[in-house]
């Protein structure tokens, strides 16, 4: 993926900067009794972008409009939501 698509792509920027924060926001030390829910939100929070950039080389419209909702179906706002109550 070229970094120019995704800066002139806003929704693309806007997930790839999502991702960013999410990697942030996962760094836990293993002690810490969030970690197993962080590593999950890590993996979650990190395909939306995925999805997103993959949905840029869909095959239709149908296609492109399925990928975005499997991004919208990850667990990533259960998991922050997690994260906050814990």
């Amino acid at each position: 993926m070229d970094k120019q698509v995704i800066e002139k792509n806003p929704v693309l920027r806007r997930a790839f900067d999502f991702s960013l924060l999410i990697n942030k926001f996962s760094e836990r030390p293993k002690a810490d009794k969030r970690y197993t829910i962080s590593r999950q939100l890590l993996r979650s929070g990190t395909s939306v972008c995925a999805n997103a950039i993959e949905a840029q080389d869909a095959e239709s419209m149908a296609d492109f409009i399925h990928t975005f909702k499997v991004a919208a179906k990850e667990e990533t706002a259960y998991c922050l939501l997690l994260c906050e109550y814990s």
